[in-house]
């Protein structure tokens, strides 16, 4: 079986920053894309950013040159550095992950979410 566990969400001014994680444990053969995406109250979810094992990224125009993500393979993990928060940053962000087990299939797993929120 395979988990996704987030930390780093909290509460933080704006113009403050946030390093978001995502470890990702169980029987993996590889991960690719790995990325974050957020939903506000009443928005639907989208795309914030996500990495690709070939150095492809894909990052919403709302956070280029704010957000930066990067990965580390040796452990699994995505992070995403978060700078110049704003307030409508403020969502629920959630780890993404196209994982391929041992056993041969691709599946595609989310974290349980982390709250980030940010005041005015």
């Amino acid at each position: 079986q395979v988990q996704l566990v987030e930390s780093g969400g909290g509460l933080v001014q704006a113009g403050g920053s946030l390093r978001l994680s995502c470890a990702a444990s169980g029987s993996i053969f590889g991960i690719d894309p790995m990325g974050w995406y957020r939903q506000a109250p009443e928005k639907e979810r989208e795309l914030v950013a996500r990495i690709f094992t070939g150095g492809r990224l894909d990052i919403a125009d709302s956070v280029k040159g704010r957000f930066t993500i990067s990965r580390d393979n040796t452990k699994n993990t995505v992070y995403l550095q978060m700078t110049s928060l704003k307030p409508e940053d403020t969502a629920v962000y959630y780890c993404q992950a196209l994982i391929r087990t041992v056993g041969g299939n691709s599946v595609l797993y989310w974290g349980q979410g982390t709250q980030v929120t940010v005041s005015s």
